[in-house]
């Protein structure tokens, strides 16, 4: 493995601690033998079909903070070169933006900086994953009816990190020569959410034609 690509892994590049499941519980063990199949080298069209058996919340909770940490973990490889500057508007080209709107002080769709989003999306993801009354660690705490849609939320702006990053960052990428691990991330990304319909087609647009190339 190249230096450069061993910064892809280095956990001090990363925005934040990852969220990691407590041994011992069932979403520890979704999350062992969810990695056992990647590690395996089992088809990604395969590794991402729900176990027969296991809970879909369960299924979706436990990728949801893998897609995060992982996520995460790729943003911060660039984010020296994603500035305010080079990146004023959270975008995937000139076609698309992406604007921030929470419950506290953006309460309306708003144009931000790049770097700022970031920062602002994973604060907020960070928030939900680690809120028990939408991501229940205990065993036998039952998810919320809201769950699902909570999750939907979380990997349609995760999204938009992979937007950003393959159309205004993928040359530091391959300067890095981690094309192969974001594409892998990214097809994983893919096919788990298009197995279970978690993003919507219109959402998944940026990406079709450009990784249709580059990661197919």
């Amino acid at each position: 493995m190249s230096l450069a690509l061993k910064q892809v892994f280095n956990k001090d590049r990363t925005f934040r601690p990852k969220r990691k499941f407590e041994p011992g519980t069932q979403r520890f063990e979704l999350h062992k033998k969810a990695q056992a199949s990647l590690n395996a080298g089992l088809d990604l069209k395969l590794a991402v079909q729900l176990p027969h058996g296991e809970d879909l919340n369960d299924w979706v909770a436990v990728h949801v903070v893998d897609f995060f940490n992982r996520i995460n973990l790729i943003y911060g490889t660039i984010s020296d070169s994603c500035t305010d500057q080079t990146c004023p508007v959270m975008s995937g080209g000139p076609k698309y933006e992406y604007r921030w709107q929470d419950e506290h002080k953006y309460k309306r769709p708003t144009a931000l900086p790049a770097p700022k989003y970031m920062s602002l999306l994973m604060d907020w993801i960070e928030v939900q994953i680690n809120n028990e009354n939408i991501f229940p660690t205990n065993v036998g705490t039952p998810f919320p009816k809201s769950f699902m849609q909570v999750a939907k939320k979380i990997l349609s702006r995760l999204f938009r990190v992979f937007v950003h990053v393959y159309i205004h960052h993928f040359d530091r990428v391959s300067q890095m020569g981690a094309e192969a691990h974001v594409n892998t991330c990214y097809k994983h990304f893919f096919y788990f959410v298009t197995e279970l319909n978690l993003i919507d087609n219109k959402e998944l647009e940026p990406l079709v034609k450009l990784c249709n190339m580059y990661c197919f």
